[in-house]
């Protein structure tokens, strides 16, 4: 087992994979940047360490600065989080060169699962269903035309290199797709530096539906049931849950299985993501994140299984702690992603909180990095919290989760607890009758009210 573990993350993803740390008796070291010294994670943590000025590409993305942290630390290993550094090869690489464990996988899978044309021709090589479209990059209209013409309109124009909506285009018609490209291009190009774009069939109502998955990088891999992330706004998941609505036991199988045998062909080692839009009974790949994600904690509340747990054990090279045969699922679990935000405009709403209750209770889980009198800093990402709950089935899962957000008290800054609350109540998400498209929607008619 690694002995000390450098946390190259921040708020609450740090402050998750520290407690997780200390359970296992491993030393912690925090880095954080000149904004965050009185940040949780920083202050619970064995040792800290300043990388820098409050711009991520000087702190959270130098890797110099926390590659000399691990040498000052003496840290043998790296936890990236998500986000940062998570899914970089590089970096990767670099820490294998310095002698020092990174928790995770492979710099050749996060390498090929990065890319997301060379993912998916990946995905299709070992089984997975994937999403009609060109074989890889378009760089000539006509050639992208063609392509549209075969598969049909609507098509999406999607970054090669994307990730977060960025670079994404829907052409509805013929004439709608060079116009497409063009910005698609423009925006991949400045967002990544790499303006590869390529075409895919555009669903219409499709779910997001994502698989867990778990490999010891010799050949064993498990899958750990699906999540639904249908709920997003501008392709930022907001609502997540575990079983997902709208799948039976069968295609929760089914599904499962075809991941977890994909891994094993792969002998993918540490967390994996594979995530699907499904429609009309199937399933369409569209991309892998080689990281932990935001909304593990649901997966860990239907399985009792800790991943960060597994990922340390993983990367330590002990192995699974579970094989597939002992997995069992039980009853469902939401997660509410908490943002300083203003629920109406979605504008970021840093500043000091000035009251902070959060909610107890069987079943009920809160992450977050906050506390009374933390100031949040305009410099980054503004989730502050995720509140998860769990019950026997889902419509236990929805009162448990009407009364968690009763009793939250967040005051000082503006966040999206009031959109919660008006989402736990109603019909549609009662029913868990919703689609990609479906949260857009809901806001769009509420700003015309």
């Amino acid at each position: 087992m690694v002995k000390k573990v450098l946390i190259a993350n921040r708020g609450e993803i740090a402050l998750r994979v520290l407690r997780a740390c200390k359970e296992l008796g491993i030393s912690t070291v925090a880095v954080h940047s000149t904004a965050d010294n009185t940040a949780m994670h920083v202050r619970l943590a064995d040792e800290s360490v300043c990388i820098g000025p409050p711009p991520a590409r000087d702190s959270y993305l130098n890797i110099p600065q926390i590659v000399a942290a691990c040498e000052i630390s003496g840290a043998d290993a790296v936890h990236p989080g998500y986000g940062f550094l998570s899914e970089n090869a590089r970096f990767a690489d670099i820490l294998e060169a310095h002698n020092v464990t990174f928790i995770g996988p492979t710099a050749d899978h996060i390498r090929i699962m990065g890319d997301k044309i060379e993912a998916k021709r990946t995905a299709k090589r070992l089984g997975i269903p994937v999403v009609p479209g060109s074989p890889g990059a378009v760089t000539d209209d006509d050639e992208a035309l063609k392509i549209a013409n075969d598969i049909g309109f609507p098509v999406l124009v999607k970054a090669s290199a994307g990730g977060g909506g960025r670079g994404m285009k829907v052409a509805h018609s013929a004439g709608d797709l060079s116009n497409a490209l063009a910005t698609a291009r423009a925006e991949a190009g400045s967002a990544f530096g790499d303006d590869a774009v390529y075409l895919e069939k555009y669903l219409q109502k499709p779910r997001h539906i994502e698989v867990q998955v778990f490999g010891d990088g010799a050949g064993n891999a498990i899958h750990l049931g699906e999540r639904d992330c249908s709920l997003q706004r501008r392709h930022q998941k907001v609502w997540e849950e575990a079983n997902s609505p709208a799948l039976d036991d069968a295609q929760r199988a089914r599904i499962g299985s075809i991941c977890a045998n994909a891994m094993s062909e792969l002998r993918y080692r540490g967390a994996g993501t594979i995530e699907f839009l499904y429609e009309n009974g199937e399933f369409y790949f569209i991309e892998m994140n080689t990281r932990l994600q935001v909304e593990h904690p649901v997966t860990e509340a239907i399985t009792g299984l800790d991943l960060v747990h597994e990922q340390i054990r993983v990367a330590s090279g002990q192995g699974l702690s579970i094989k597939q045969s002992e997995i069992q699922f039980a009853g469902h679990a939401i997660e509410c992603r908490i943002n300083a935000e203003d629920p109406k405009t979605f504008a970021p709403s840093p500043g000091e909180i000035t009251h902070y209750h959060m909610p107890g209770g069987l079943g009920v889980r809160v992450d977050s990095g906050v506390y009374q009198g933390y100031k949040i800093p305009p410099f980054y990402d503004s989730l502050i919290g995720k509140l998860i709950v769990h019950g026997r089935n889902r419509a236990e899962c929805m009162m448990r989760l009407r009364r968690a957000l009763d009793e939250i008290v967040v005051d000082g800054v503006k966040t999206t607890l009031p959109l919660f609350r008006d989402l736990v109540n109603n019909p549609d998400i009662g029913t868990g009758d919703y689609d990609i498209h479906w949260l857009e929607n809901y806001l769009a008619a509420k700003a015309t009210d």
